[in-house]
C-alpha cells in the first residue's frame, strides 16, 4: 500500500468518515494544507504519547489525576457516572454540576461481549463506597444499552446501600409539544416533578 492509500485508510478509522470523505480530506491536506498536515501529525503524536486515563475517574488527562479530581472545591457527596470522556466534557460545559465523575469507558453490550467487568463496574462500586459519597448519579445515554447499564449499576449500588439516581428525561427546552416524539412525551409525563 502506498503512502496516499495508507493516509486514506487511517482517516477512515475516524467515526462517520467513509471512503470518499477520507479521500477528500487526504487530497485537501496534500494539495492545500501541508503545514496543517504537519500540525495534525504532531498533535496526534503528542496526544498518543501524553494523554492517558485519570487514575481516579478514568477521563482523559495528561497527569495521573485530572483537573476535576484534583479540585478540592468540588462536592464530594456527588459522583456522576458517564459512559465516555466526551459525556463528562458535555456535562462540565453546562456549568451546573459541581461534583466528581466516574467514566465507565463504555456501556453494557452482551452481544458485543461487553459486560460489567469491561466497563469497570467493580471500580465504580469501590469508588462509590468511599467515605463522603452520598449519591451516585447515573448519566448514561438513553439507548437500550445505556438503560441496561444504568439499571445494572443502580441495582449493584442499591445492594451496597448507596443512593443511585438517574438523569431526568423529557421535553427539550424551547420545543413545542406537537413536534416532540411520543416516547419523549411519555417519559416526561412519568418523570414529572
Amino acid at each position: 500500500m502506498n503512502a496516499l492509500d495508507t493516509l486514506i485508510e487511517a482517516l477512515r478509522r475516524l467515526p462517520g468518515v467513509g471512503q470518499k470523505s477520507a479521500q477528500r480530506m487526504a487530497y485537501h491536506l496534500l494539495q492545500h494544507d501541508r503545514a496543517g498536515m504537519g500540525r495534525l501529525a504532531e498533535a496526534l503524536s503528542g496526544a498518543q504519547q501524553g494523554v492517558q486515563h485519570c487514575e481516579r475517574c478514568h477521563t482523559f488527562s495528561e497527569t495521573p489525576l485530572c483537573a476535576v479530581c484534583e479540585d478540592p472545591q468540588r462536592d464530594a457527596r456527588l459522583l456522576c457516572v458517564v459512559e465516555t470522556p466526551a459525556d463528562q466534557a458535555a456535562l462540565e460545559r453546562t456549568g451546573s454540576y459541581r461534583g466528581y465523575y466516574f467514566v465507565l469507558l463504555g456501556r453494557l453490550s452482551p452481544l458485543d461481549g461487553v459486560g460489567t467487568r469491561e466497563i469497570g463496574a467493580a471500580e465504580l462500586l469501590a469508588r462509590a463506597a468511599e467515605p463522603g459519597v452520598e449519591e451516585v448519579i447515573l448519566a448514561t445515554s438513553f439507548t437500550a444499552e445505556g438503560e441496561a447499564t444504568a439499571y445494572a449499576l443502580s441495582e449493584a449500588l442499591r445492594a451496597q446501600g448507596r443512593k443511585a439516581t438517574r438523569l431526568a428525561r423529557g421535553v427539550p427546552v424551547g420545543s413545542e409539544l406537537e413536534y416532540v416524539d411520543l416516547g419523549t412525551i411519555a417519559h416526561a409525563l412519568s418523570d414529572r416533578r
